[in-house]
């Protein structure tokens, strides 16, 4: 299964792509993380869908100190292959 997701709220500055990179190594999920200029934080995923689902449950919690308003799936085509391990872009 892939997955692509928009993370809204307050999700930058909290540590929350190294929150989703540990999230998505303990669960062997390839993939990446990355701030998008708008304040919004950017995930890819790749995997088990079993796993990627508790992934996605995880990211709508976030990190302590993070305020998570939303999460919105966003289109897969075009992503190609996602690298692993689970990467911060940036």
């Amino acid at each position: 299964m892939i997955a692509r997701v928009e993370v809204r709220g307050r999700v930058q500055g909290v540590g929350f792509r190294w929150f989703a990179r540990e999230s998505a190594r303990r669960r062997g999920l390839s993939g990446w993380v990355r701030n998008r200029e708008d304040g919004c934080v950017e995930v890819a995923a790749s995997g088990p869908p079993e796993a990627v689902e508790r992934f996605l449950g995880e990211l709508r919690r976030g990190p302590a100190g993070a305020r998570v308003d939303e999460v919105v799936a966003l289109p897969v085509e075009g992503l190609g292959a996602l690298e692993e391990p689970f990467t911060v872009l940036r």
